[in-house]
């Protein structure tokens, strides 16, 4: 059966129904997106491996459970990929973006696809991603094995990194959502760059078990989707306590998609965030705001002054050099795409054993003083990023380690805090901008609801690129 070229960018919400009514079989579902991968996954050079043989099997199970009325929720039957940096059994290749890794083979899937499976999602592909996670840093977009990760808006501009593969995807309609992580950008910033919304959970919300690690103490794993309610319905099922992952909290998580306010929501715009930005993003930014001023009040805020962006690189310099110590001193970094990073991990080890320690009593009191600003505001409202899309051959540095310009970025992934990113609009050269809401520690509801809102008011989560049906 042919399926018609409209479901593919059809709502988490809306494709649950078409399955559970028997409308769409799942089968069918992921015969169509695993299509879309082949076809047109090199096109963006989005993907790292098609798990085809896998896909089918739990395709087929998901039609057989759900026609015996054994329907586990809404995830039942749904294709998905994965930044490839999470461990999956079968022999499928984990590659964490890098050459060096290319064969690398797990005999366990980490605990955010088992969850996944558990609900009867259905593991469609590994999605490429720049190499390491930019753990060793990275100047260049095209820090991959697999290849710079092309925006599907416009071919000559870069997706954003880390999660180059599942931000493309989901754009491009060639899964209807992906998994990423995030250390200090990785997230939000593919989703922004390429039109979608992308969500990461307070800090220890979400196991990594089999996750590559990056830095212990900022790493976070989250949905990215086309909606607010996508990014939910991906959270409520891989959210909880993990005795394989220690920094898990046993904190209860539950999605509420029909949370609302008591009182019209408080927003927060922090002044020196918004500065200095180019002509189309602070355009973007401000009709946002004109937006949600119908739904919300808004005020302008300070940020506590503390040096944000250099504790941030000094807990991941060290975690990093850490996590990838044998692949440095075995000099196997030579093999990495980017020559940058066949150096850069010795350097990492110069770091002061007394600075990391400084770095870590200082983000406890950012977490607190945050803590404080945040209990008279519903979230902080900001743009994703200070810029659309960085052009290919263009030196840019890092989503992990970028220059000192994006304050509430810094901040939150410094406290761990949730925050998510939906599309607000277009920039210069046809490129999408994003809208954050970052809230306090565990309010992924209220981040949750202020998105939903918003995209209620506005249609930029229902624009996609022009890719071939």
């Amino acid at each position: 059966m042919k399926m018609k070229s409209d479901i593919v960018f059809t709502s988490l919400r809306d494709l649950a129904e078409l399955v559970r009514r028997g409308q769409v079989s799942s089968l069918e579902l992921t015969t169509t997106f695993l299509d879309r991968l082949e076809n047109y996954g090199p096109r963006y050079n989005a993907v790292v491996t098609v798990t085809a043989e896998r896909a089918k099997r739990l395709a087929v199970r998901a039609d057989e459970e759900i026609k015996a009325g054994n329907y586990r929720g809404p995830l039942h039957g749904i294709p998905y990929g994965v930044k490839d940096l999470l461990a999956t059994s079968g022999g499928i290749p984990t590659t964490w973006g890098a050459a060096p890794f290319r064969n690398q083979t797990f005999d366990y899937d980490a605990t955010v696809i088992r969850k996944l499976e558990d609900a009867g999602a259905v593991l469609a592909a590994k999605l490429a991603m720049v190499e390491l996670a930019g753990g060793l840093g990275y100047r260049y977009p095209e820090a991959s094995f697999s290849g710079p990760g092309i925006n599907p808006w416009n071919s000559g501009y870069w997706t954003g990194g880390s999660s180059s593969g599942s931000g493309a995807a989901v754009s491009a309609g060639l899964v209807p959502f992906a998994l990423g992580s995030e250390t200090g950008g990785s997230i939000l910033s593919p989703s922004s760059s390429c039109g979608v919304t992308g969500m990461r959970a307070t800090y220890g919300r979400v196991s990594r078990y089999g996750a590559m690690a990056l830095s212990w103490t900022l790493d976070k794993i989250g949905p990215i989707g086309l909606t607010a309610d996508d990014c939910g319905i991906v959270l409520d099922v891989i959210t909880g306590w993990d005795p394989a992952d220690p920094s898990t909290t046993k904190r209860q998580y539950q999605y509420d998609p029909q949370y609302s306010f008591s009182a019209r929501p408080r927003l927060a715009v922090v002044g020196d965030d918004t500065r200095g930005i180019p002509a189309d993003v602070r355009a973007n930014f401000e009709e946002s705001l004109r937006v949600l001023s119908a739904e919300a009040d808004i005020s302008e805020i300070k940020a506590p002054d503390f040096p944000y962006e250099a504790v941030n690189q000094t807990i991941l310099q060290v975690e990093s050099v850490s996590a990838f110590e044998d692949l440095i001193e075995s000099g196997v970094v030579a093999e990495l795409t980017d020559p940058g990073n066949h150096y850069g991990g010795y350097a990492r080890t110069a770091v002061l054993a007394r600075d990391y320690l400084r770095a870590l009593r200082i983000r406890r009191k950012v977490a607190l003083e945050i803590d404080d600003l945040l209990s008279d505001y519903d979230a902080i409202v900001s743009p994703t990023k200070p810029l659309t899309s960085v052009p290919f051959g263009e030196e840019k540095g890092s989503d992990v380690s970028p220059a000192p310009r994006n304050t509430v970025s810094a901040l939150a992934n410094l406290a761990g805090l949730p925050a998510i990113s939906v599309p607000n609009g277009f920039g210069d050269h046809s490129l999408p901008t994003g809208l954050r809401f970052t809230g306090r520690a565990y309010r992924e509801n209220t981040v949750l609801a202020l998105a939903r809102i918003y995209q209620s008011l506005t249609g930029w989560h229902l624009e996609h690129p022009a890719v071939a049906a």
